[in-house]
């Protein structure tokens, strides 16, 4: 199937691809940080003050405590709801798709493969199963109404009427779960005077093909290179109009590439599944479009964005 060979091929083309349990990502924020790299606990930002000569931000780790941080430079990367972006008076242009998902880790046992990501296309709608590590895996459906915290039950039956055989499979235990809703939204500018923006806070988008870490990490780095060559005299402020002018292009097609992808992927006239069940079918065969998806997949064809 079309998925197998794109995976395949990232791993061809990158050499590994690395998938993490979701209990296992405040671990390994909370790790220790490195000699001369200080890093604070999460906190609330109420209110930034941007002046000609660097940005006051009022940080609050405690409601009670609330702190001003003043520094040269602010960069907004607290998520879709960036209150950054909001003091900054950045518009976020997107839309939700109509449909929610249920995301959950389980412990199963499941009679295909177990080092694939399978998706399956019933007529009631997507259901992905992606095997993690340690025996986990992550299971991803559209639900019209998916519940907040999904139990075994929940799973159980999405796996009995969309994945395999019924029965073929069984759920032991929901390590995590959760229920959220899509949107594709994209920062109109990355860059409002001292304050910059990247990662979720700059766009976000369906969690189709897996790029929205990547292409967050490659916004960190692209404008760490602008802000250290621009604070070291290396480069001037030309530097961080051109981190907006190359990274928010990249951004743009993974929104809307990945919006094509979910629209395609939540079809519900039958006649629109079974030619998209054909295609799917036969591009699996095709070396270049192959070559091509998982190219774009895995964030290659942005290294020159990244530099």
């Amino acid at each position: 199937m079309l998925s197998a060979s794109v995976i395949e091929e990232c791993h061809h083309l990158v050499q590994h691809v690395f998938l993490m349990p979701q209990q296992q990502v405040p671990a390994s924020r909370d790790a220790p940080p490195r000699p001369g790299v200080p890093i604070g606990p999460p906190c609330a930002c109420p209110n930034s003050r941007p002046s000609q000569d660097g940005v006051s931000v009022v940080a609050a780790a405690d409601a009670r405590d609330p702190q001003t941080i003043r520094a040269r430079y602010v960069v907004g990367a607290d998520g879709m709801n960036s209150t950054v972006r909001e003091h900054a008076g950045i518009g976020f242009t997107g839309d939700k798709y109509e449909q929610s998902f249920l995301l959950a880790d389980v412990r199963i046992t499941w009679p295909l493969a177990g080092d694939e990501v399978l998706l399956f296309f019933p007529p009631e709608g997507l259901v992905v199963v992606a095997a993690l590590p340690h025996g986990v895996h992550r299971v991803v459906a559209t639900v019209d109404d998916a519940p907040e915290h999904p139990g075994i039950g929940d799973v159980q039956q999405l796996l009995d009427t969309r994945g395999p055989a019924a029965g073929s499979s069984r759920v032991h235990e929901i390590i995590w779960g959760s229920r959220f809703r899509v949107h594709h939204r994209l920062a109109d500018h990355y860059r409002a005077g001292r304050i910059l923006l990247a990662g979720d806070a700059a766009h976000v988008h369906s969690p189709a093909g897996g790029q929205g870490m990547n292409t967050g990490i490659q916004d960190g780095v692209a404008l760490g290179h602008a802000l250290a060559a621009l604070l070291a005299g290396r480069a001037d402020e030309r530097a961080l109009d051109q981190y907006e002018r190359t990274r928010r292009p990249v951004a743009q097609r993974v929104v809307a590439l990945t919006d094509r992808m979910t629209r395609v992927a939540t079809l519900r006239q039958r006649r629109s599944r079974a030619v998209r069940n054909a295609m799917i079918g036969m591009v699996g065969h095709v070396p270049p479009v192959v070559r091509k998806l998982a190219t774009e997949l895995a964030g290659l064809r942005n290294r020159e964005a990244v530099a």
